[in-house]
């Protein structure tokens, strides 16, 4: 069956043809999204959520989506998607970081030009039949410095457009590199810097508690005075009140505000004052910029649905569309080995370590940890997936590390779970050979070379002779058909495991027969996921 999505907000016909295509089946319900009742009601019937900003996807929402895989957002900002809900339930939520970027970085520069020539109180003025020539003297852009916060995907734009303007750039941004800052042609400063020398600051970072109030008034008191703000990235980047009193007493000469605290912003300090630019959240409000959104956020959920590449994702690692069939196998690998650790401990984990050998320590790590904890978590709740197994093991509390090395053994790839309670330690070992399929190669450090099966039973025994044939005829009397039977020892008459891949389910009495035996200290029944 073709996988549902409900569009609940305007997508272009183009965006909607694009899920048609690519063989999902669309429901284009583009006023749904204003009723929520009504929203709610249906929402259990769609595997995929396409939203704009006026859907609210609440925590309330989400409890109905008992179907619901991925919701993407055709926009950068994901305000109106409970994410800490969606993650809990297993939901990858995708935004569009990309389709709008010109077009706000556009609107920045529009605002720095307009704050510099004071042009929409010189229009009014004009139109109003007044002649103010002399009122409205601006100043020139060029030779001036632009202090740019920010100096990501928009950020880079804002400042190859004002070298282009012939502006001197200064850029803050922690995550800047001396070598990237020279190939942009900017100057990587702290903040602090940028504040005593910029003749004009924009904003262009996300909104987080680091960068919450990043102008506030001590900040802005720091400032060369004159300065022009522009702010078109997120309400709150700015404190207002402060802003509203530093241009009152002439500090501040102007500033350019797409975005406020308080949105729809029907008030706020800044309002009526001299020289001070303001518009309704327009950033991505071009033509251009909302269909490259809707084009956006249909191939990225249509590639998650039918390929299960994952593109921008808020709460998961990505997987590309081209490392999705190579990876895949790794992923099955990684769920085996964590579905595998899952059911034969007991207790609660307190340390989880994933070992990463040769090639698939270049692979995308993320995405295989995420697997792994899933797999890990699924025999206790069954419900967990790739999305909400990494906030479960953070939430717990357990300490999760990974290790990456070069090659060390004959194999040109592996993966080894080592997870530690407060009793035991246990590890499990395991590859993908040429035909795709997952392999167990080591069990408690003993090697070995064992098929997954849906239905095996882990044996661990004191190597003593006599345990293939007891083990073989409790099996055999009891119906239980043996497809492969894999051994492994320590050291003789020492610890010594097996595993054994059969074709049904073992009865409990059946068990119960083989611990019956002094030499087998357990065995334990396992089910895997068969594709």
């Amino acid at each position: 069956m073709a996988p549902r999505v409900l569009v609940s907000d305007e997508l272009s016909e183009t965006a909607v043809q694009i899920f048609r295509d690519r063989g999902v089946d669309v429901d284009f319900q583009p006023k749904i999204g204003k009723d929520k009742d009504k929203l709610a009601e249906i929402i259990g019937n769609y595997d995929g959520l396409a939203i704009r900003s006026a859907t609210k996807a609440t925590e309330k929402l989400i409890a109905a989506a008992t179907n619901l895989k991925v919701i993407g957002r055709a926009g950068i900002g994901v305000d109106n998607v409970d994410i800490p809900a969606a993650s809990r339930r297993g939901i990858i939520v995708m935004n569009t970081p990309f389709g709008n970027s010109i077009t706000t970085a556009e609107h920045a520069i529009a605002l720095m030009f307009a704050v510099a020539r004071q042009l929409p109180a010189a229009d009014a003025s004009t139109q109003a039949g007044k002649w103010e020539k002399s009122k409205f003297m601006g100043v020139e852009i060029t030779g001036k410095t632009l202090g740019v916060i920010g100096a990501g995907n928009i950020g880079s734009i804002v400042c190859s457009r004002a070298i282009g303007l012939k502006m001197r750039v200064l850029a803050y941004d922690p995550f800047l590199s001396k070598e990237r800052a020279e190939e942009m042609g900017v100057t990587k400063v702290e903040l602090d810097e940028l504040l005593a020398q910029a003749d004009f600051i924009t904003l262009h970072v996300p909104m987080t508690d680091k960068t919450r109030g990043i102008l506030n008034k001590e900040a802005l008191a720091k400032t060369k005075p004159g300065v022009r703000i522009i702010n078109c990235a997120r309400g709150g980047l700015v404190d207002e009140a402060a802003l509203a009193e530093a241009i009152k007493s002439g500090h501040v000469a102007g500033a350019g505000f797409d975005v406020f605290e308080v949105e729809p912003a029907t008030e706020s300090p800044l309002f009526g004052l001299p020289n001070v630019v303001c518009t309704p959240h327009l950033g991505a409000s071009t033509t251009e910029a909302q269909e490259n959104v809707a084009l956006q956020v249909a191939e990225q959920m249509s590639d998650y649905l039918v390929k299960g590449a994952v593109s921008n994702a808020i709460n998961m690692p990505s997987i590309t569309a081209e490392e999705a069939p190579i990876l895949k196998p790794f992923i099955r690998l990684a769920d085996v080995l964590g579905a595998f650790v899952g059911q034969v401990t007991e207790g609660p984990i307190k340390e989880i370590e994933i070992l990463y050998d040769g090639q698939t320590a270049s692979m995308n790590t993320k995405a295989l940890t995420s697997a792994l904890l899933a797999g890990l978590i699924r025999p206790q709740v069954a419900d967990v997936n790739m999305v909400s197994a990494p906030v479960m093991v953070k939430e717990k509390g357990i300490i999760l590390s990974e290790v990456k090395r070069d090659k060390t053994g004959v194999y040109d790839g592996y993966i080894k779970l080592t997870v530690t309670t407060e009793k035991q330690t246990r590890s499990v070992a395991g590859t993908v050979f040429s035909d795709g399929k997952p392999r167990f190669i080591q069990i408690k450090g003993i090697n070995m070379d064992a098929d997954v099966g849906p239905h095996m039973i882990y044996i661990t025994n004191t190597d003593v002779p006599g345990m293939i044939g007891f083990i073989g005829t409790t099996l055999g009397n009891a119906g239980v058909n043996i497809a492969n039977f894999q051994l492994g020892r320590e050291k003789e008459a020492g610890d010594a495991i097996a595993l054994l891949y059969v074709d049904g389910e073992v009865d409990q009495a059946v068990l119960d027969k083989l611990t019956a035996n002094a030499a087998i200290k357990q065995a334990k029944p396992l089910t895997f996921s068969v594709e």
